[in-house]
């Protein structure tokens, strides 16, 4: 099963196709989430330390090309499939901007 490590917190093995998203937050992880896993917003972006997820998808590179302050090691959790070892930064935390999550992201 692969490993997902999110820096400043731990690391944690996952199923194998499981939405990172789900992963991060199923291991009790602080990670925000505003649109149910659709690619509509980018509040559950991470920070890809280490490792090679799968490809973007276009609805993914297509939203986060609307953010040109973002740089090309920054994915939406809500589009990934963990198949191998990541590394990654939970970059916005609900409990640090005092908003709540969303609907969780469908699988």
């Amino acid at each position: 099963m692969p490993v997902v490590t999110v820096e400043g917190e731990k690391s944690f093995e996952v199923a194998a196709g499981t939405k990172l998203v789900l992963a991060i937050e199923d291991a009790g992880i602080d990670i925000m989430h505003k649109c149910g896993g659709n690619a509509r917003c980018t509040t559950c972006r991470v920070q890809i330390l280490h490792g090679h997820p799968h490809e973007m998808t276009d609805i993914e590179r297509e939203r986060l090309a609307r953010e040109a302050a973002l740089g090309p090691d920054i994915r939406l959790s809500c589009q990934i499939r963990v198949e191998s070892d990541l590394t990654v930064a939970v970059l916005q935390r609900s409990s640090l901007t005092g908003i709540p999550a969303g609907t969780r992201p469908m699988d």
